[in-house]
């Protein structure tokens, strides 16, 4: 049994679910494989249908969930009632780009007959995080079906109720056994990932499992799509125009849910004459947006981080920069009593090195290193720097040379004057490069990673009344 604490309140039980023995896995992906077959056969536009109707019937269950989502995870009300409503906006994103993009390719000219059809892989396996749990199913869970394939989901056992009740909602709509749900660690894990039907693999979280599961999904040569996080970087380039608005959008990038975000600002690089300026914007932002508090009541804006174990990681990570001589300020204001719960004061960090682990590591928390540069080159530089490469963001009033400045970061999706939520479109696709993981969600890339290309080829050569060519010759194109 898996039982749910409120973050926010550490003694109350949110609810629990049953944690799934391998036999129960093997048999949901043996289900799963027997269903997508009639599945894989059903023409697009009619998985299309069932998937926008899989989110009509979400829409008047998602106060609920979102309300679940807040309770289980610590993420402030309003934030997961937008998680919930844009998960259901994936699945319709999905539904209504399938039919042009999964429709059979056909070139048939001089050069001869050449068709290009898109096969489903069969049954997926999705492991998902707790930090978005809903939105980050719906992204597996929306191109993986309209593709023809069955998915079989593990959420994590951190916030495993919401996400539960969604994917419950969308497997009534569908035929039987399309979309499953098992529960545990990683026991059931493995039994899921190294299961011989599976044949796909989505991951979102830290990049030790997800080095776990590209290497147990490999003994297979099971494909798979992996976001395994990042540390990103933010540089504010000289020119750049900060009014209120822009402000908040930089202190809400790195502080949104907690800091607990994969693309979330974690590194900000602020020219050297210009840092006190910044921080003084900052300081005056989280006065105005930043209220720490009981995620589901009124006028909070941050809640608590998700478990014991990341307040006190989070805290480490401050004392030991603050013990290596760098500067700590707190921001925001707290609302009501926090005693009962995983919460964690945000703050800002001036002076640490980047050797130190609050700058070099991810921190996934509310704390937002502050590092001055003297020279464009030293940014990007320090900027590329580590092993991760999910995100990053420009700031400058001159658009063009914000676009060139990110062009130059090592990064899979760069922001320009934004940064975080308020920064993605699902037209865009995103993902990471080094070691933050292969393959791409959102956009039309995230659907064509649930097919695969088959093709049927007559060249011209060799079509009736024509000469051919040698036996053994090479193609012209």
């Amino acid at each position: 049994m898996i039982t749910c604490h409120n973050p926010a309140r550490a003694g109350e039980v949110v609810g629990s679910v049953e944690v799934s023995a391998a036999e129960q896995v093997d048999a949901c992906v043996r289900a799963a494989a027997l269903s997508q077959v009639a599945w894989a056969r059903t023409p697009v536009a009619e998985r299309a249908a069932l998937l926008g109707a899989a989110a009509e019937a979400l829409d008047p269950l998602l106060e609920e969930i979102a309300e679940l989502a807040a309770r289980e995870t610590g993420k402030v009300l309003g934030d997961a009632r937008g998680e919930a409503g844009f998960a259901t906006t994936v699945l319709r994103w999905y539904a209504g780009r399938a039919v042009e993009l999964l429709a059979p390719r056909l070139d048939d000219d001089e050069r001869g007959r050449l068709r290009v059809r898109h096969r489903p892989f069969g049954v997926v396996a999705a492991i998902t995080p707790w930090n978005a749990p809903l939105i980050l199913a719906a992204l597996k869970v929306a191109p993986a079906l309209v593709a023809g394939n069955a998915i079989v989901v593990k959420p994590s056992p951190l916030a495993p109720l919401a996400v539960t009740r969604f994917l419950e909602t969308i497997a009534a709509v569908l035929p039987a056994n399309l979309v499953s749900v098992v529960h545990g660690e990683v026991e059931t894990v493995n039994a899921l990932v190294g299961h011989s039907l599976v044949s796909k693999v989505a991951f979102t979280g830290g990049d030790t499992a997800g080095r776990a599961i590209a290497s147990l999904a490999g003994r297979s040569l099971t494909p798979s799509v992996l976001e395994l996080g990042g540390n990103d970087p933010g540089i504010l380039l000289p020119d750049v125009e900060l009014d209120d608005p822009a402000y908040e959008r930089l202190l809400m990038a790195a502080f949104a849910t907690s800091g607990q975000v994969c693309m979330a600002l974690k590194r900000l690089y602020v020219p050297a004459p210009r840092v006190e300026e910044v921080v003084a914007g900052l300081e005056r932002a989280a006065e105005r947006v930043l209220h720490v508090g009981d995620p589901l009541a009124p006028g909070v804006t941050m809640g608590p981080v998700v478990s014991a174990a990341s307040a006190e990681r989070v805290r480490a990570l401050v004392a030991e920069a603050r013990r290596a001589g760098a500067r700590v300020i707190e921001i925001g204001t707290v609302v009501g009593d926090l005693s009962q719960g995983h919460f964690v004061r945000p703050t800002l960090v001036l002076g640490a090195g980047d050797a130190d682990p609050i700058v070099a590591t991810e921190q996934f928390g509310p704390t937002l290193p502050v590092l001055a540069y003297d020279s464009l080159e030293e940014a990007v530089a320090r900027a590329n720097s580590g092993e991760l490469g999910l995100g990053a963001s420009v700031w400058s009033a001159d658009e063009e040379l914000a676009f060139e400045v990110a062009e130059r970061l090592e990064a899979g999706f760069t922001f320009v004057n934004t940064h975080n939520r308020t920064g993605m479109a699902l037209h865009a696709p995103f993902g990471g490069v080094k070691g933050s993981g292969w393959g791409r969600e959102y956009g039309d890339d995230g659907l064509m990673e649930y097919v695969q290309p088959c093709v049927t080829h007559l060249p011209g050569a060799f079509r009736a009344g024509s000469s051919g060519l040698p036996a053994n010759a090479y193609p012209n194109s």
